[in-house]
């Protein structure tokens, strides 16, 4: 009965070894630190768990809350990357691709550059420049 109850309690202890020990390995692949080190002058921050499983999609209400801070933010901030949006916004650059496609789509956004080098700008449609 009793190393029955310390073969339980040891087998826990090592389950959460083993899960801190992943989630620190993820952290550090991942270019990050764990416990606030600094890194490059920043904070590192572990990775945010996604609230819903693979595959389930976001709700609409939020999606479309979403969507329009971010169309209100690159109005009021043009000429952002998306990794300066994330940063202002505390968001990640997954979490706001589908909303930039559907800004894009809905042409109240327009964007200019390719990869990590595109900018984001306010007002989909461009001012045709005058010749001469």
């Amino acid at each position: 009965m009793a190393n029955d109850r310390i073969h339980e309690l040891l087998e826990s202890f090592a389950n959460e070894i083993r899960a801190e020990v992943q989630r620190q390995a993820m952290v550090a692949l991942s270019g990050g630190f764990v416990g606030g080190a600094k890194h490059n002058g920043h904070t590192a921050k572990a990775p945010r768990a996604s609230s819903r499983g693979k595959g389930a999609k976001r709700d609409p209400k939020a999606l479309e809350s979403l969507v329009g801070k971010l169309g209100a933010f690159i109005a009021k901030h043009p000429g952002l990357r998306i990794e300066e949006i994330n940063k202002q916004m505390g968001t990640s650059t997954k979490e706001l691709a589908l909303p930039i496609r559907k800004l894009i789509a809905a042409k109240a956004i327009r964007s200019k550059g390719a990869k990590r080098s595109t900018k984001y700008y306010g007002g989909g449609k461009t001012a045709k420049k005058s010749k001469g």
